[in-house]
């Protein structure tokens, strides 16, 4: 029998977490809830030991142990049947995050506002020796009874974590200099707050202060592509997850995504994914026909 829409779009927010923090220790930790849940906090996994597979958006990887795992804020997750995790979770919510420097606010920057590009990061036996015991610490702060600035030790801790996450992800350790860095950086939490509102690189250029040339020059240099990339990239995870998990009209999606039309939309989607918004729902409305 094919599955209406609906039936299909069932997502789970996440339910609130009191300081909009929380740390938990998992110990071959099973999972029977396989509904699809939509992030409201970001998530780092330590996984030391693991089995089965999580799908984030609408990749999937396989859980292992010696990862961690990045979930950032609005993406869509579910974990299978199989699942199996020892490690730690961490959620954590940007009022929270604001008790944290700048120096750790642009870890989460690069690590969180492009997150497919870092959702999983693998780990030697070094990093693990080096990375759990953090997570072990702040694990044991979270529990003691409440103390005055107690949100801001922890704030402390994960700041540490933040940044050891940061040194550990390849991807952040490509040399560039420091004003590239934070230039880099200011785009992506840019885009990350501005995507749906405009996908022009001249517009965010023009709110930094540089050419659009230099911009796209230095998301190449910082990335590996180019500045209209990462919009894009954006834009499409937003749109795959509205197709696959809301039974919002492709019309609503389009005006939604700031597209002046449903047809420069499903253009769009069709050059970057190479199927149409409606061949990309089809897949998904009759799975388990």
């Amino acid at each position: 029998m094919k599955k209406s829409a609906n039936a299909l779009l069932n997502i789970i927010a996440d339910r609130d977490i009191k300081e909009s923090f929380s740390v938990e220790n998992w110990d071959e930790q099973h999972f029977d809830d396989q509904r699809v849940h939509r992030a409201t906090y970001n998530r780092i996994f330590l996984i030391t030991s693991g089995s089965g597979q999580v799908v984030i958006d609408d990749s999937s990887y396989p859980v292992t142990g010696n990862q961690l795992l990045l979930i950032a804020k609005g993406q869509l997750f579910t974990l299978s049947a199989d699942a199996v995790l020892t490690g730690y979770a961490i959620c954590f919510g940007d009022c929270f995050w604001e008790k944290t420097p700048e120096s750790a606010s642009n870890c989460k920057a690069v690590l969180f506002n492009n997150a497919s590009d870092n959702q999983q990061i693998p780990l030697t036996a070094n990093d693990i020796q080096e990375i759990d015991p953090l997570f072990k610490t702040l694990h044991i702060e979270f529990l003691k009874p409440g103390y005055i600035n107690k949100p801001d030790a922890m704030a402390a801790y994960l700041k540490i974590i933040m940044i050891k996450t940061a040194n550990i992800n390849a991807s952040l350790s490509k040399g560039f200099d420091s004003h590239d860095n934070q230039l880099y950086r200011q785009f992506l939490e840019l885009v990350s707050r501005q995507y749906q509102n405009t996908h022009e690189v001249a517009e965010f250029a023009r709110q930094m202060g540089i050419s659009t040339r230099k911009l796209t020059e230095l998301c190449n240099r910082c990335a590996g592509k180019g500045a209209k990339d990462i919009i894009n990239g954006q834009l499409i995870s937003e749109a795959k997850r509205s197709l696959q998990f809301s039974a919002k009209p492709v019309k609503e999606i389009a005006y939604y995504l700031n597209f002046s039309t449903p047809e420069q939309f499903s253009h769009f989607f069709k050059k970057n994914t190479l199927v149409s918004p409606y061949q990309y729902r089809s897949h998904f409305v009759h799975i388990g026909m």
